[in-house]
């Protein structure tokens, strides 16, 4: 009887370890820390949303001209920007057009999750360019009392090249995950 314990109790811890390891670790950077705690890398919410993405909240949080002009997936339920461009003012720190808050974001992904059959228990997943954003969205949920919410660490873009400067190391789109420059208009955000 000891034995068949112990074998069992080996299945489970390997099967624990198998869950764990299949999520992305907490990012080094205490910038990319959410209060939630829940990472994922591109790939692994790709099988994430092939096998549970019914009871799962799949939010594109990159500008408009962001999933117009460097592409999305079909795979996810809304494209709700965080932040919009504005052509009104310029950021010269940054050197490039300065950045507008979405100020109805939160109330968006609720609209988002209720349309969806969805609630507040329910899994949201968060991708942005690079991981940036998404964990900003992120905390913003936890504050309205959202706790199952994990973030794309690699977003859609991925990581930059150290030589070339481009953005080909991991990602949602060098994961070899489905995208594509075609936009569903109901997916987009249109306010």
């Amino acid at each position: 009887m000891k034995l068949f314990q112990k074998i069992i109790a080996a299945i489970m811890l390997i099967a624990f370890s198998a869950t764990i390891a299949s999520a992305a670790p907490t990012p080094t950077n205490k910038k990319k820390i959410t209060p939630q705690g829940q990472y994922l890398t591109a790939a692994e919410a790709y099988t994430e949303l092939k096998k549970h993405g019914e009871k799962t909240l799949f939010i594109d949080v990159r500008t408009q001209y962001e999933v117009e002009y460097v592409g999305f997936t079909k795979m996810i339920d809304k494209n709700i920007p965080i932040v919009f461009k504005t052509d009104k003012k310029w950021d010269k720190k940054k050197g490039r057009f300065s950045r507008i808050s979405n100020k109805h974001f939160v109330k968006d992904v609720v609209k988002a999750l209720k349309a969806k059959g969805l609630t507040k228990e329910d899994h949201i997943i968060f991708m942005c360019r690079s991981g940036s954003r998404s964990v900003y969205t992120s905390k913003l949920m936890a504050k309205a009392g959202y706790m199952n919410v994990s973030t794309i660490v690699d977003g859609f873009e991925g990581g930059k090249d150290k030589k070339t400067k481009h953005r080909t190391k991991n990602g949602w789109k060098n994961a070899g995950n489905p995208w594509t420059y075609k936009l569903i208009k109901s997916k987009m955000y249109i306010r």
